[in-house]
């Protein structure tokens, strides 16, 4: 017998009244064409006062929509019991505070020991159901907040409001020396480094990215800087801060093109808080969403994990 997740339901305005079911799942309930083709073959995926209908049908006031989606899980995801924060949970979204190391999905040759294998675990010891559909990436070596949608229509609206831009990132980092001015706009094409073609290089030729920043603390070596996304390229902040000469702390892609032009010219130093952290010092501290169902603006936050307020407070002390 199918099972499926509970329906997200919508009553028939005055307004909306005449329309064809279609153009209403469209408009008020924001169902894409490759999930209504999806769930209208489904037994039970759409439902009009109860009964299933063709999508072609005319509404009226009153009238009670009501889609249902299918269960679905991981079957390729082996589950694992890996510890991992919750932030948030509901019916709908699962925020978590990923530590750093940890890979979010399972890769070609990382199959098992990521986020994914940990998420998977909880929901079956929970006896829930759902496929890992995490709303973006963070890198391995990245912490932070991190949002997974529990099914395919909460996954697609939260996509739509990431292109739309209307989804905002916070993050903090730790980085050498300072930028100047102390707040300030990064606007630097991105594309990738055609004699490494793993990393990314600020290029006139590039993507377009933007890069917010505001020095927070300022140290004698280095900074802790807030940063805001306006674009969402690959490794943007870290190519971004390298860039403009100041480095993510730890960083062992990207890094100044001469160790001499690091602060100051000490070399030392830099290689001193280097191994200090031994990962980049970045941390999503901030993530802000709509939820697809309530239409409540939400925020998301997660504090500096331990090794970077280490690392802080190392820097506050010795150079403060």
């Amino acid at each position: 017998m199918t099972a499926y997740y509970d329906p997200i339901e919508y009553e028939v305005k005055e307004e909306d009244s005449g329309m064809l079911l279609k153009t209403v799942l469209q408009r008020r309930l924001g169902v894409s064409r490759k999930l209504m083709s999806k769930i209208k073959l489904t037994e039970q995926g759409v439902m009009l006062n109860g009964e299933r209908v063709y999508i072609s049908v005319k509404v009226k006031q009153g009238d009670r929509i009501a889609i249902r989606m299918e269960q679905e899980e991981s079957d390729d995801i082996l589950p694992e019991p890996i510890p991992f924060e919750i932030l948030y949970e509901d019916e709908a979204l699962l925020i978590v505070n990923k530590e750093p190391g940890i890979i979010v999905h399972p890769t070609h040759g990382h199959y098992t020991g990521t986020l994914a294998n940990g998420v998977v675990h909880y929901w079956k010891e929970r006896g829930e159901r759902f496929r890992f559909r995490p709303i973006h990436r963070l890198d391995q070596e990245t912490s932070g907040v991190l949002a997974i949608a529990k099914n395919a229509y909460i996954h697609q609206h939260i996509s739509e409001q990431l292109i739309a831009g209307q989804i905002t990132k916070r993050y903090r980092a730790l980085v050498h020396g300072a930028p100047s001015p102390e707040e300030g706009t990064i606007d630097g094409p991105i594309d990738r480094d055609p004699l490494e073609p793993h990393r990314r290089i600020v290029t006139p030729d590039g993507y377009s990215a933007l890069t917010f920043y505001r020095i927070v603390e300022k140290y004698s070596p280095a900074s802790l800087v807030d940063i805001r996304l306006g674009t969402g390229r690959t490794h943007q902040i870290r190519v971004h801060m390298t860039s403009v000469g100041c480095p993510l702390i730890g960083d062992k892609m990207y890094t100044y093109p001469s160790r001499d032009k690091c602060p100051e010219g000490n070399r030392e130093k830099m290689d001193q808080l280097n191994l200090l952290i031994g990962r980049q010092a970045l941390h999503a501290a901030e993530l802000g969403l709509r939820h697809p169902l309530t239409g409540q603006d939400m925020i998301f936050k997660a504090p500096l994990p331990e090794d970077m307020d280490r690392l802080r407070n190392y820097l506050i002390t010795d150079h403060g």
